[in-house]
């Protein structure tokens, strides 16, 4: 058996890196970017940040900013047909994971129109060419979506999201600028960080986790549990500090593992909860973390002791039982002093069969290191309950 490991062909780290981006779309001899972002970056100036960048260097460019925050088929199509309009030649996204999925299946299709339903592209897709050149700035700490192969897409239509892996989908470039990320406020730094340490947890007790992914996924607990309160803290004061460039490079190295093996039965469910109620997908999956790591523990504990050393905590003495114990305490303090909500209260009880059936159904659950049932899931979604 082999392993695969798909990474960006550049990626560029620290204060100042968007700087990069103009020599980067220069030497390639493109001519105009598609610019792909949220519209609540655009109104409050974060998108100009790289547009003034565009200008400065005599780069044309064309906004695409009609993305909602679980992006929606329609969002996709709409986008491919601004591409083709723009005479755009290579894209830029700019965003948190909502923009940067949204460009990828926009660069994925406009180079593979025969997959211009977007529903053809769940799961594995056979695209035959690489999307679009396309260079991925986050402004939040979270999804990792600049350096992974996968993408989520919502259908309104059939209410679910659905998760698509395509090593033809990965931005050849990531930029990856703490000072991107300064104006997320403190809730979207704890839900996106979680989101993070949720990547590295089920990255390193999915069941394709393995030595080199291992080391991706235990460093970035490392930094989560070191930084993710400090960067909150900043967010709430407006002081820039270490905090928030430790998370930006957390959340990228956690990709670099996750994208490479797969994730697990937490995603499965946090993708049925933001599709069926618009939970803010990382605090979906953090509210749900502790949840899927007790459950997994009879299968993984060995592996979460290791997350427990990761995080900080003293294992000298304990059994491995108890330092598994250890790991899904400290991720559960860290969520509430972080102030993750513990409850959905969208959840109704008639509702629970069918999303228990949709996170069964999700590319993510797979991957999980232990096999649940139907009746075990919906008492999953019950502990989250109000």
């Amino acid at each position: 058996m082999s392993n695969r490991i798909v990474l960006n062909t550049i990626s560029y780290h620290g204060a100042g890196a968007i700087k990069e981006i103009p020599g980067e779309i220069e030497r390639r001899g493109y001519t105009k970017v598609f610019v792909c972002s949220d519209p609540d970056l655009v109104k409050f100036g974060v998108t100009a940040k790289v547009t003034g960048l565009l200008d400065e260097a005599g780069i044309a460019w064309e906004l695409y900013s009609e993305i909602k925050p679980n992006p929606t088929i329609q969002n996709v199509q709409d986008g491919v047909k601004a591409f083709a309009a723009s005479g755009a030649d290579c894209i830029v996204t700019v965003g948190g994971g909502s923009a940067m999925d949204t460009a990828k299946a926009i660069g994925v299709i406009v180079e593979n129109p025969e997959f211009a339903d977007v529903r053809s592209l769940e799961g594995v897709a056979p695209t035959k060419k690489h999307a679009v050149f396309t260079i991925a700035v986050p402004t939040t700490a979270g999804t990792a979506a600049e350096v992974t192969i996968n993408y989520v897409i919502t259908d309104v239509e059939k209410v679910r999201k659905f998760v698509c892996v395509d090593t033809n989908d990965a931005p050849e470039v990531a930029v990856v600028d703490p000072e991107m990320m300064a104006t997320m406020p403190a809730g979207l730094t704890a839900s996106t960080g979680m989101d993070a340490l949720t990547h590295a947890i089920e990255g390193y007790t999915t069941k394709a986790a393995w030595e080199l992914t291992d080391m991706f996924h235990l460093k970035a607990i490392e930094l989560i549990a070191k930084n993710l309160r400090d960067a909150v803290a900043e967010a709430k004061s407006g002081v820039p500090g270490s905090g928030r460039e430790g998370m930006a490079l957390a959340q990228y190295i956690a990709g670099m593992g996750f994208s490479n093996v797969g994730l697990g039965i937490d995603h499965a469910m946090a993708h049925t909860l933001s599709a069926h109620y618009d939970t803010p997908h990382g605090v979906a999956c953090a509210m749900l973390l502790p949840i899927a790591m007790e459950f997994n523990k009879p299968v993984v504990a060995e592996r979460l002791a290791d997350v427990a050393v990761a995080m900080g905590v003293d294992t000298a003495g304990m059994t491995t039982d108890e330092a598994a114990d250890a790991a899904i305490a400290a991720v559960r303090q860290l969520s509430e002093d972080v102030n993750i909500p513990k409850v959905c209260e969208a959840i109704k009880a008639d509702e629970l069969d069918q999303i228990a059936d949709d996170a069964l159904a999700d590319a993510c659950y797979p991957g999980n290191p232990r096999e649940a049932d139907h009746d075990t899931v919906v008492e999953l979604f019950k502990q989250i309950m109000a």
